[in-house]
């Protein structure tokens, strides 16, 4: 199977590299051969693949900086995933798109199934979004939205490595403890995305699903945990949201139900605190 991979050194994309399954050959497409605040370009460079499946693993995530920078997040985000899906749909390539949890308002307690409606409350989520809805309205049929949440690995910036160096550096670390989602490791979210690349290659239909680790719990929650598996000493003092502002707001709830996608593609939540474990790992090797 030929796969394409837009995206080389982002934690998706390391680890999409890293995992790739036995009989795969890919072609990993960096910022150097395509730079995804250029629209126009993607869709060149996309049109011209010959492979069974394209996954992109490209996005503007700086959330903050988002509320500045929103006509770049839109750009990359959004119009150049639109070129994407359409130069999918010309090369009738199956297209597997990583998306987030952002694309809610964050309310309420139940976890978001895929059909809920949406309303983003920054512009990172609403750039995720239009993204989202171009390609759902380009290839819905040879497409896959795949929304996450929280993600970490041993690469690049996340969480669990802010974790891990302030609190050997400090006594106490104040965290959030009332936004409450799924953490979720790179490593499986790249699994996650070649096995649909294989099972739409073999005819399977797309939609938009979600996958995110188990089980749900806060911030100060997953904190807590790393501090546990990495042997640290910092204490943790659950604060609430307001009493840490951040220039784009935050959702409050991020759980995701995943039942579809274990229907439809087999695919099981995993454990974060196993991902969490092999992080560490991987961080000590």
């Amino acid at each position: 199977m030929k796969v394409a991979i837009f995206g080389t050194s982002g934690q998706v994309a390391t680890e999409l590299q890293r995992r790739a399954p036995e009989g795969t050959t890919l072609k990993v497409i960096g910022r150097d051969q395509t730079d995804f605040s250029n629209p126009d370009q993607v869709f060149d460079v996309a049109k011209g693949l010959d492979v069974d499946a394209v996954i992109n693993a490209v996005a503007y995530t700086a959330v903050d900086k988002a509320e500045d920078e929103t006509d770049l997040a839109i750009a990359i985000n959004g119009t150049s995933v639109a070129r994407l899906a359409e130069a999918c749909e010309t090369s009738n390539t199956s297209l597997v798109h990583i998306s987030t949890d952002y694309v809610f308002d964050g309310g309420g307690k139940k976890p978001w199934n895929a059909s809920d409606a949406t309303g983003p409350i920054g512009a990172y989520g609403q750039s995720k979004l239009l993204g989202e809805e171009a390609i759902r309205h380009c290839s819905p049929l040879t497409s896959v939205v795949l929304r996450t949440s929280w993600v970490f690995s041993a690469h690049g910036n996340n969480f669990v490595k802010t974790m891990l160096k302030y609190g050997a550096e400090r006594p106490e670390l104040k965290v959030v403890d009332d936004q409450i989602g799924g953490p979720t490791p790179a490593s499986s979210i790249a699994d996650a995305c070649h096995v649909i690349a294989r099972q739409m290659r073999d005819g399977h239909k797309g939609g938009t699903y979600h996958f995110s680790g188990a089980p749900d719990v806060s911030w100060a929650d997953f904190a807590c945990e790393i501090m546990k598996q990495a042997a640290l000493p910092a204490t943790i003092t659950p604060i609430s949201t307001t009493q840490w502002p951040t220039p784009a707001a935050r959702p409050l709830n991020s759980r995701l139900d995943c039942g579809t996608l274990k229907t439809d593609f087999g695919i099981e939540r995993p454990d974060w605190r196993l991902g969490l474990a092999d992080v560490l790992q991987d961080l000590s090797s």
